[in-house]
């Protein structure tokens, strides 16, 4: 993506994941960042972000972002460790048939 909004480094929690944009007329795939983060100083909230390489035509280039307590970013956390496991069982099952 030229102009990416995030700042992707060494530090950038998953550079490449794939990714969907839908909006109500179109949808489009790519690659995007998704990023976990919290102020060096002083941190409030968790920020999670995600940006898309790709948009649909009429919108923008941008950063979605979330900003979490410590219990919210802990039930997410929770849960995509769930869900992993899930389609990890899923995977496995398939392969031993």
């Amino acid at each position: 993506m030229v102009g990416r909004l995030m700042k992707v480094n060494a530090y950038t929690t998953l550079d490449l994941v794939d990714a969907r944009v839908r909006t109500a007329d179109d949808e489009t795939t790519g690659l995007g960042v998704a990023n976990a983060t919290s102020a060096r100083e002083n941190p409030e909230h968790v920020r999670l972000q995600f940006e898309a390489d790709d948009q649909p035509d009429g919108v923008a280039a941008h950063v979605d972002e979330l900003e979490l307590s410590p219990e919210q970013a802990r039930e997410l956390a929770a849960d995509l460790e769930s869900h992993a496991a899930k389609v990890e069982a899923a995977a496995q099952a398939n392969d031993e048939d």
